[in-house]
């Protein structure tokens, strides 16, 4: 029963952190389906390749150069490292050691020593993101929106993935020294390029104790990914995810051409073609006419704009090239994300205590977190979507909101206001009736 007894304790952790994590994926899913119907399944080899390029080939990040090579870095360490972690369950499970390695020969020595090495680059990485963010302070991770919390999520997954790799290093270490010296159960496989050098701090151990060491940091890291794996769901590393479907479904259109709102279009359509049908529709059969024009809320948001707020990176690319927060506005892209996700996320939790019936907080989206200052600051240069290393496009939500303030409160800035009627009343944004526009010529 002893024996049998690490390998049920694993199995019950294992359970745990996969029940844990469906329930957070789920609670994800059942957010982001809040928003609005949209069609983005049309283009699929195109959306194929853009996700292999940008969310795969990381192609936006190594735009700056020092943060992306060293993202990428990370993105592939973590990601190959934690290949091993197949091994580590199938060993949790059966109560074995090193399994895969009487069936993939050199090859096993090949790739954990490539593990070691990726452990130490993504160290070396991390280290550098540290120094960057509380030591060199890099102005775009010192914006108001950073401070609190996201400024703690930041660092603490930094000293996670520190944690990760020290205990990797350190399990490898103290199983290298049991291999040499023939324990018991402990089979001579793997090759140790990094971990090696951590041996002298081990080797006057006895082999009871090295045994224990051994068994405590491989707990401690398996223990450490489910944990880390679960955190995801609190943490903007929620992308690690999320970059792929988001890259996948992301806006295909050129980044100057908006979308026109089908009833408004058909209105000017009726406008300047008298003579046509009005109970012929040219709106798309697959979109669902909104109950209100632009947005307020998360909820009149779309879900592709719902998951690119849960796929924010918090990087603030978009916020460091934007004009308006460059001049000294209050309008930050990254906090326009964080702002939408935050709310949805309370959203989500009282649709969730209310059992899925309206929600009625008393809140939304415009003025309880996005002030219209914000919103009427944006130049609406499509800076920010271009600069995003994943596909966000926060200016998506700034101009469903500007439509709702102009559509149903009219409440759009009178200098837009004037410019509204002047383009209603003499065709052009300018007081002059277009009768009377060339008379500037005969005055020359």
């Amino acid at each position: 029963m002893m024996k049998v007894l690490p390998n049920i304790l694993f199995l019950i952790f294992f359970l745990l952190a996969i029940r844990f994590f469906v329930r957070n994926v789920r609670k994800i899913a059942a957010n982001i389906h809040l928003g609005r119907p949209v069609n983005r399944f049309e283009n699929t080899n195109k959306r194929w390749a853009n996700m292999a390029r940008v969310a795969l080939g990381q192609s936006k990040m190594v735009k700056r150069p020092i943060a992306g090579i060293l993202h990428v870095i990370v993105y592939i360490g973590f990601v190959l490292i934690n290949i091993e972690l197949i091994e580590i369950i199938v060993d949790g499970l059966l109560g074995t050691h090193r399994i895969f390695a009487p069936y993939l020969g050199g090859l096993y020595n090949l790739l954990t020593g490539s593990f070691e090495i990726l452990a130490l680059l993504v160290l070396f990485a991390v280290v550098v993101f540290w120094l960057r963010r509380n030591a060199i302070r890099v102005d775009r991770f010192r914006k108001a929106e950073m401070k609190g919390w996201p400024k703690w999520d930041a660092d603490l997954i930094l000293y996670f993935e520190i944690l990760l790799m020290g205990l990797f290093l350190s399990m490898n270490a103290t199983d290298s020294l049991l291999q040499q010296q023939g324990a018991e159960s402990y089979m001579q496989a793997g090759y140790f390029p990094v971990s090696q050098y951590l041996t002298p701090l081990f080797s006057d151990f006895s082999l009871p104790t090295l045994i224990v060491l051994e068994r405590s940091f491989w707990w401690a890291h398996i223990i450490g990914i489910f944990i880390f794996l679960n955190y995801l769901y609190y943490s903007k590393h929620l992308h690690i995810l999320l970059a792929f479907p988001n890259t996948f479904f992301a806006n295909l259109r050129p980044k100057g051409a908006f979308a026109n709102n089908v009833t408004v279009t058909q209105e000017v359509q009726m406008m300047m073609n008298p003579e046509a049908d009005p109970n012929v529709s040219t709106s798309d059969p697959t979109e669902e006419e909104p109950d209100t024009f632009g947005a307020a809320d998360v909820t009149d948001l779309s879900w592709i704009q719902l998951m690119n707020a849960y796929t924010c990176t918090e990087c603030g690319r978009c916020t460091s090239v934007c004009p308006a927060n460059q001049t000294g506005k209050k309008l930050s892209p990254r906090k326009i994300m964080m702002d939408t996700r935050d709310r949805l996320t309370e959203v989500g939790i009282h649709l969730e205590n209310k059992e899925k019936k309206e929600v009625s907080d008393g809140k939304k989206l415009l003025d309880n977190y996005i002030t219209r200052e914000e919103l009427w600051a944006c130049t609406s240069c499509n800076a920010c979507t271009e600069a995003c290393p994943v596909d966000i496009d926060p200016l998506s939500i700034i101009m469903d909101m500007r439509q709702y303030l102009v559509m149903e409160e009219s409440a759009a800035p009178s200098d837009l206001n004037a410019m509204m009627s002047n383009i209603e009343n003499n065709g052009a944004p300018w007081p002059f009736n277009n009768q009377d526009r060339l008379l500037w010529a005969q005055e020359n």
